[in-house]
């Protein structure tokens, strides 16, 4: 005769719905669960309130991990934004061009926006403030340093794997590359690198470049006109130039002590 055993009690309902909300990966839904059933006893909500209520809550909470994994993916870092932004002091920068820009349509068009003008006028805010509401749009964003991006490439060559690098900043729907040139001219590998990227991304993928230096001085950043036409060409077409003048918002806070012999 088999020895009598007992039976595991059977799972309430509200465990069984907790298990399979996570079986089913809705971690937002099987956190509310205890008190929207309480909720939908205490209002009386329909069936139809019901699965709404629980619906958006695991889609909203998707959306939110999903746009926290996209900021830490851009390396935007901290965001100034542009509130509070003195567009008195950058006499040429329109607000209405760069409010247009902010609502990340440019993005949508596969078009470029270029940020030209001196070291400390605010080139760099701006455009993260732009990747930014690109990336809050839900555009797939990555900021990098030209140099870096350059090196990285020029790395890759090395353990072939370059057309992973490549890959890496042609993919994103939009690529920050801040201090285009702040390094001395390119040189012929750099120049190729370069053009691949800019090539690759034309009318595909948006990119937000800043510069401290203008069109008539981009010539001798190339080691020939021809290759400076080749690249230049395709970041200018159908871009939005945003040129920034003024004086510098840089500067000491405080100086002490007799003044630096020249």
């Amino acid at each position: 005769m088999a020895r009598n055993q007992r039976r595991p009690p059977a799972p309430s309902p509200l465990d069984e719905l907790n298990a399979a909300a996570l079986d089913l990966d809705l971690t937002a839904l099987a956190a509310i669960l205890p008190d929207l059933l309480l909720r939908a006893e205490r209002e009386g909500l329909s069936y139809t309130d019901l699965l709404l209520t629980a619906l958006r809550t695991e889609l909203a909470a998707r959306k939110t991990r999903r746009l926290e994994r996209s900021l830490k993916w851009s390396h935007l870092g901290t965001i100034e934004g542009m509130d509070g932004y003195n567009y008195a002091l950058r006499p040429l920068l329109d607000a209405r061009v760069v409010n247009e820009l902010l609502t990340a349509r440019f993005a949508d068009e596969h078009r470029n926006v270029l940020c030209l003008g001196k070291p400390g006028l605010g080139k760099t805010r701006v455009a993260q403030a732009i990747a930014h509401a690109a990336c809050l749009a839900g555009h797939s964003t990555l900021c990098i340093n030209t140099v870096d991006m350059i090196e990285d490439m020029h790395a890759s060559r090395a353990d072939r794997t370059f057309a992973r690098a490549l890959r890496r900043y042609v993919k994103p729907s939009v690529l920050l590359l801040d201090e285009f040139g702040h390094a001395g001219p390119f040189d012929n590998e750099a120049t190729h690198y370069l053009y691949r990227v800019v090539g690759a991304r034309h009318q595909h993928g948006s990119i937000v470049l800043v510069a401290n230096t203008g069109f008539s001085k981009w010539k001798s950043l190339f080691p020939s006109e021809e290759t400076a036409v080749a690249t230049v060409d395709r970041l200018v077409d159908r871009a939005t130039i945003l040129r920034f003048t003024g004086e510098t918002c840089r500067g000491p806070q405080v100086v002490t002590g007799a003044p630096l012999e020249d």
